[in-house]
């Protein structure tokens, strides 16, 4: 399995994009995904969370509300929507995937468990 995460950038503080992970060798409708970020100086985050059903999202405090994420099974993707970016969301963000089954939030927010991950897209917000 391979992942590709892309979308990533310079925006302005207030500003908003859109990133992707795209997966090849394996479809995602099964698989729990997972979006970490790590700045600069800082340990992994876990960002948010989707179960392997597409039916429950999971997301760190500081980003509800403002991230959301979504799975088109169809394109075998999964995109990371980023609204009203701040200056302590610029990092590193870093997709991830995990096939085992009835994954719950403990694990989904683990970066420990994921069998496979992408290789990161730069994410810079200016104040």
């Amino acid at each position: 399995v391979q992942l590709q995460a892309s979308g990533g950038g310079l925006v302005q503080a207030g500003g908003s994009l859109r990133l992707s992970c795209g997966a090849s060798g394996r479809t995602v409708s099964t698989a729990g995904m997972g979006w970490f970020r790590q700045a600069p100086g800082k340990e992994r985050e876990f960002v948010a969370a989707i179960r392997g059903s597409g039916s429950t999202t999971y997301y760190v405090g500081s980003v509800k509300g403002r991230f959301t994420l979504s799975k088109d099974n169809a394109k075998n993707t999964v995109y990371l929507q980023m609204n009203s970016l701040k200056p302590e969301d610029t990092a590193a963000y870093y997709c991830a995937a995990d096939y085992a089954p009835y994954l719950i939030y403990s694990e989904l927010s683990n970066f420990n468990g994921y069998d496979y991950w992408g290789q990161g897209t730069e994410v810079t917000v200016s104040s």
